[in-house]
């Protein structure tokens, strides 16, 4: 066991036996090798099912770091652009004064979608093309790049009618074909097959108090899918396409994932070259926003581990509720996955001490 190994599992060990954590898993690569592979606690609260490497988490929005990824190998291969309007792949979404928005604002959240369309019901999350045909129907609440407002459920559908359009081949596919194949990525679904079910550990909330449920207004997650660890526990939410929010996955394959995209990538596979991943990483804004009030890039969140002013991005990822978190930090070489069933619980506390250890690995 090496030393950083022996320190981060001490750390989710004690975690779980303070109550922070339920159950957590971490998982780090650098310099193409896996160097953490950590896990503790429980996959239920009602249950002593041990969490191990091969434990399965939702994560939420964790899942659009996968989607992007998917879409910039298609615009690598120059199947589409960034600056490709939708209604160039998917006529009906021109309605509504629609035609003007393009790949690039669906990966900067500035497409005007945000909120979920008022004519959808829970039942309809899973009908990828009932979905699909809802946001074809719908009108932007704002102009195409004007402002930058989390497409927190939206986000799924936009970027991924777009990529099955461009292809032929379902999300799910794409996924396996685009990033786990050839990365050797055995552990992201974003449709979990019931072979899997008994892998999956189950959601809680652990803050206090616990988030409010949203009104019936419009709104980016409608009042009908909350409270989230509950909507996501259930199997029908699984089954799923939503390639936003119902990523289920290890930390060890999302760990990967992002260690395929450092320069040199892993076991010699790079999922987009260096040039294409420093693409990504440019900060994006809606023309209405300010410099330093988002860190996102083309799809990607962006993230600086100095907590200098104006310090530059280095590490691109994507965070989902309640605390799960992949990146891939290019300044530092090295790649994490973290993924935890007792959401929020206490913040974001378990894994600063994470990062901490991880950053001095090398000291």
């Amino acid at each position: 066991m090496t030393i950083i190994q022996d320190r981060i599992q001490r750390l989710l060990d004690a975690a779980v036996a303070s109550g922070c954590e339920r159950g957590v898993q971490v998982a780090v690569y650098q310099n193409d090798r896996l160097v953490v592979d950590a896990w503790a606690g429980t996959t239920d609260a009602t249950t002593s099912q041990p969490v191990d490497g091969d434990t399965l988490f939702p994560v939420f929005s964790v899942t659009k770091g996968i989607m992007t990824t998917v879409v910039h190998r298609l615009v690598e291969r120059g199947l589409f652009d960034y600056d490709t309007p939708l209604a160039d792949l998917w006529p009906a979404f021109s309605a509504n004064g629609k035609s003007g928005i393009t790949v690039r604002h669906v990966l900067t959240h500035t497409a005007g979608l945000q909120n979920m369309p008022c004519d959808v019901v829970v039942d309809d999350l899973g009908n990828w093309d009932a979905m699909c045909a809802a946001l074809a129907r719908a009108t932007p609440v704002s102009e195409p790049g004007a402002f930058a407002v989390y497409h927190a459920v939206t986000f799924g559908w936009l970027a991924g009618e777009v990529a099955r359009r461009a292809t032929g081949r379902p999300v799910p596919d794409l996924i396996r074909d685009e990033i786990c194949r050839p990365a050797g990525i055995d552990d992201i679904y974003c449709d979990l097959p019931t072979t899997e079910d008994a892998r999956v550990a189950i959601l809680e909330d652990g803050s206090s108090p616990p988030p409010p449920v949203p009104s019936n207004a419009p709104a980016t997650v409608p009042f009908w899918m909350c409270p989230l660890h509950d909507w996501m526990n259930r199997m029908e939410s699984r089954r799923a396409c939503i390639p936003a929010s119902t990523g289920i996955m290890s930390a060890r394959a999302l760990a990967r994932h992002y260690a395929a995209l450092l320069p040199g990538g892993v076991d010699g596979v790079e999922l987009l070259p260096p040039e294409r991943v420093r693409m990504a990483m440019v900060p994006h804004f809606g023309r209405e926003d300010q410099p330093g009030q988002t860190g996102r890039g083309l799809g990607y969140m962006l993230f600086s581990f100095d907590n200098a002013p104006d310090a530059p991005k280095t590490a691109l990822g994507h965070g989902g509720f309640g605390g799960a978190n992949g990146f891939a930090d290019l300044a530092g070489g090295y790649a994490l996955g973290f993924t935890r069933n007792l959401l929020f619980a206490p913040g974001q506390k378990t894994l600063d001490a994470v990062l901490a250890e991880v950053r001095h690995m090398n000291e």
